[in-house]
């Protein structure tokens, strides 16, 4: 909030003074408009943080104030925008940590429905968002040395051992079932399953201040599982019965500790108890600012693309609105910039939804003042309920938000003394020109996602052999490098979360027919099965076997990783694939060093048949969207 109240008052006195003279104007427009462009490559709220630099710059080089009056609006938004910072932090020492523990809850509420509703198997492993969410929390909480700042990022990091344990305990569940003779011990893990949920929605409640979790309610069933180890059954069955049996027990020790953290006295502890502590290692970024803006000065980039048209519009609005006799043409660029996204689908669906938003709000306002003839005191009134409407409302449906805001601005422009009709028909005209504008420029030269498909893609399966691999040394050294797999882990998030969004702006595109669409949700689909078996062999890391790893494991990685490689190469490239590994002989011979009737490498031997299959399809897949 302090960075955008700086570059907003930035953008006031530079535009104020910039508005003296008109080729100034538009020659500081397009150059604020094309670094706004680039600030998409920061991610979502950089993105509109630059969008709202580029209105605030537009408005008021359409004042043309003298360089004190510039000075003092620049002053004013700046006092506005530390205003409505100390707002938003007030209650800040009144009750600490309110937001972590809402969004700490909501992941542990993610996991209790993982234990009784699991997502399918081609889809993202149940939790991602939350997770993602407490990300910011860990980097909000890096510098603080609390006890309680300590607990919330135990906390977090108990939820991911617990996701793993708690995938792998379903997949375990299933096998058993599926054996005849498994339907009992299935059962009985999946009674545990159910008490693991309602403990788990007892944890989310205490995070936010609610009652402590109750006694521990999985140690009977724990132990009343553990007699299925002895019963007598297929060699397969009685190793993944014993499987189980250490996810289970592995799962208790964490819920345990959860309760330990969980509890009144634990989540209250005044923050003013803290001790010194090791600083938490954040996950590098690799990539500097400057080194990523050079990295992206190429047309083959899309946010590149997207700055060089938005600088493009922005400078022909501004020159065109010199050139209109019109009133309040600022409204026209202001369309522009607001509608003009880096992909296809957003930009139309922000076109449509601001031209007809914007005329259903004229349309309440010019009802309002004909019907009504509101005085000063009602204006005032339904400002602040337009206001509330807009914040409560606007962020779920951008058509919703920008109804609001129309009215809210001409009430606003009423108050202040300026004739409602003059307003309603001057933003209503702007407004279908500038959308028009936008939605045209769009159209004559567009970006479409899918062309960034591969890319995209290739970025997520070297994200997943990072992964993988940081897994796979794990079990060959036996050292414990949690850290690195953390980091890893968060890579191959964010690249799964950029991957999902991709295929459904791809879907939104036209010309992209249902088949090749569904083919992309397929490739992902694959890319998902094999990090899910990835995530059961990390599952079994936590219960500190470290049995001896085989020369022919370390030998079909070694094909997986060639394998990934080769593919992503594939799709960066947009090339034909080189000839792939054969991972089903590589597994086969794995299979067969181990020895008839041992149960040590179940774990494995079942995982990594998983992450063959996964894998080969995911070529066939490529090779269909490579060359269709």
């Amino acid at each position: 909030m302090l960075l955008a109240t700086a570059l907003v008052a930035c953008a006031v006195t530079l535009g104020a003074l910039a508005g003296r003279s008109v080729p100034v104007a538009v020659f500081v427009s397009t150059l604020w408009a094309f670094g706004a462009g680039l600030m998409v490559l920061l991610g979502l709220q950089a993105g509109n943080l630059g969008v709202t630099t580029l209105v605030s710059l537009v408005v008021f080089a359409a004042r043309q104030l003298s360089p004190v009056q510039a000075a003092q609006s620049g002053m004013i938004a700046l006092l506005c925008g530390l205003l409505q910072t100390l707002l938003a932090i007030a209650f800040w020492p009144v009750n600490r940590y309110e937001p972590e523990r809402k969004i700490i809850g909501a992941l542990y509420h993610a996991l209790a429905g993982l234990c009784v509703s699991p997502a399918g198997q081609g889809n993202a492993p149940p939790g991602t968002a939350q997770l993602a969410e407490t990300q910011k929390v860990l980097a909000s909480l890096s510098g603080d040395r609390s006890r309680q700042a300590e607990r919330y990022t135990f906390l977090v990091d108990q939820a991911e051992r617990m996701r793993l344990s708690l995938l792998t305990l379903r997949r375990l569940m299933h096998r058993i079932e599926r054996d005849a003779d498994g339907a009992e011990a299935a059962a009985a893990v999946g009674h545990i399953l159910a008490a693991t949920s309602t403990t788990l929605e007892e944890a989310s409640r205490a995070i936010v201040g609610g009652p402590p979790i109750p006694p521990d309610r999985l140690r009977e069933a724990a132990q009343q599982f553990r007699q299925f180890t002895q019963h007598k059954g297929s060699p397969f069955l009685m190793a993944v019965i014993r499987d189980a049996s250490h996810q289970i027990d592995a799962l208790g020790g964490q819920i345990r500790a959860v309760r330990g953290l969980t509890s009144a006295s634990a989540l209250n502890t005044a923050p003013e108890e803290s001790h010194p502590a090791t600083p938490q290692a954040l996950p590098e970024n690799p990539t500097s600012l400057p080194a990523l803006i050079r990295a992206n000065l190429s047309f083959h980039s899309t946010a590149f693309r997207h700055a060089l048209r938005l600088a493009a519009c922005v400078g022909a609005a501004e020159s065109l609105g010199q050139f209109l006799s019109l009133e309040r043409t600022y409204w026209l660029t202001i369309t522009i910039a607001i509608v003009l996204r880096p992909d296809y689908s957003s930009t139309f669906a922000r076109g449509i939804l601001r031209i007809g938003g914007t005329l259903a709000g004229l349309a309440l306002a010019t009802g309002l003042f004909h019907f009504l003839h509101p005085g000063t005191t009602f204006e005032i009134v339904l400002l602040a309920v337009l206001a509330f409407l807009l914040r409560w409302i606007g962020p779920a449906n951008y058509g919703v938000f920008v109804t609001a805001i129309s009215a809210y601005i001409v009430l606003l422009m009423a108050v202040a003394g300026v004739s409602p009709r003059s307003v309603i028909v001057a933003r209503a005209i702007n407004t279908v020109l500038g959308g028009t504008v936008a939605l045209a420029a769009y159209r004559v030269w567009p970006t479409w996602e899918r062309t960034q498909a591969g890319p995209v893609l290739a970025d997520l399966l070297d994200a997943y052999k990072q992964y993988a691999r940081s897994v796979v040394d794990a079990y060959i050294t036996g050292a414990d490098n949690e850290a690195l797999r953390n980091r890893t882990r968060m890579k191959a998030r964010l690249a799964r979360s950029n991957a999902e969004a991709l295929i459904d702006r791809v879907a939104a595109e036209p010309g992209v027919t249902v088949e090749r669409a569904n083919l992309l949700s397929g490739i992902l689909s694959s890319a998902h099965n094999f990090v899910r078996a990835v995530m059961s062999l990390e599952s079994g890391l936590n219960l500190h076997r470290h049995e001896h790893v085989r020369t022919a494991t370390m030998e079909f990685t070694a094909r997986v990783d060639a394998t990934l490689d080769c593919l992503g190469a594939a799709f960066r490239s947009s090339a034909p694939a080189l000839p792939l590994p054969d991972l089903r002989e590589s597994y086969n011979t794995m299979l067969a060093a181990t020895n008839t009737g041992s149960s040590q490498y179940t774990l494995v031997n079942t995982e990594s048949d998983r992450i063959v299959t996964s894998l080969n399809t995911l070529a066939d897949q490529s090779a269909q969207w490579l060359h269709p």
